[in-house]
């Protein structure tokens, strides 16, 4: 009989107290115990610091970035600092992650079914109404969306960072989330560049709430005007992450930019030419955009 996975749960939480307590109440409901939690806090200014050092959790783990670093940051540290502990593999998530009482045993049932033998394990994320969360849907090629959950584990070549389960050894191999990225496609990017290298699946009947506050795919077409700012990161990291792909990378780059351009045009908010120029100077800081993937040391 194999060993039983040390298996440690890394959330990146930044002003969400609220929602972070029910993460971790999701995550001591588990009906598998993890070896620890880690709390990875942005900098939190909510109180975040002291409500987490006085839940009687004798394997809660509180680390303070001492600044917001932004969620791909904050998963970069997280994922180095939990590896680097020596458990046998990580269960990242965002502080707005729910997951139900058996999301790790369902994942370790398919850890089990694979032999270890796979890259990565995405859960099936769910609004609060039951429905899909479109912006979890993992992807089977770069271009495309799961059709169905319909399976036991179902391949994917990219998965958000909402209950991602990840074997040290992927993280040793393949290095860390880029810090740089600070929010969007820093799980995107993750995923695929794992899954260039091995086969990676969806467990789901592995399944976690995710209780975001903005639901909905990324566009600055459709999104609310205070998220129009920090657009930037998004259109620039796309261009790191597809570029890979080659010429239909950039092509889809290409496409998609331009499909999001004709919206704005045709939205009627205003701020029509801020958003655009949003999209083509993050797409050309993206063209000389070039972070270091950092290894474990």
């Amino acid at each position: 009989m194999s060993k039983p996975l040390r298996v440690a749960a890394v959330v990146v939480t930044y002003n969400r107290l609220a929602l972070l307590r029910q993460c971790l109440q999701a995550l001591t409901n588990q009906t598998v115990t993890l070896a620890a939690i880690w709390v990875i806090d942005n900098a939190s200014t909510d109180g975040t610091g002291e409500a987490v050092r006085a839940m009687p959790l004798s394997h809660l783990v509180y680390r303070n970035t001492g600044r917001n670093l932004g969620g791909a940051g904050g998963f970069a540290y997280g994922t180095r600092e939990a590896a680097a502990a020596g458990y046998d593999a990580l269960w990242l998530m965002d502080d707005d992650t729910i997951p139900e009482n058996g999301a790790l045993e369902m994942l370790l049932r398919a850890d089990e079914n694979l032999q270890g033998n796979y890259g990565w394990l995405s859960s099936r994320a769910l609004a609060p109404d039951g429905s899909d969360q479109p912006m979890n849907r993992q992807r089977v090629t770069p271009y495309r969306d799961i059709g169905s959950y319909e399976g036991a584990e179902i391949p994917a070549v990219m998965a958000s960072f909402v209950s991602l389960f990840l074997p040290t050894a992927s993280v040793r191999k393949y290095g860390l989330p880029i810090a740089e990225f600070f929010i969007w496609s820093d799980d995107w990017e993750y995923t695929r560049r794992i899954s260039r290298k091995m086969s990676c699946y969806v467990a789901p009947a592995s399944r976690v709430i995710h209780a975001m506050q903005n639901p909905g795919t990324v566009n600055i077409a459709t999104d609310v005007p205070a998220r129009w700012e920090r657009y930037h990161y998004f259109y620039r990291n796309d261009v790191v992450l597809y570029r890979r792909e080659g010429l239909r990378g950039w092509l889809w780059l290409l496409a998609k930019d331009m499909w999001h351009t004709l919206q704005v045009l045709r939205d009627s908010r205003g701020h029509r030419w801020m958003r655009i120029r949003t999209i083509w100077k993050g797409f050309a800081a993206g063209v000389r955009f070039a972070p270091e993937i950092k290894y474990l040391r």
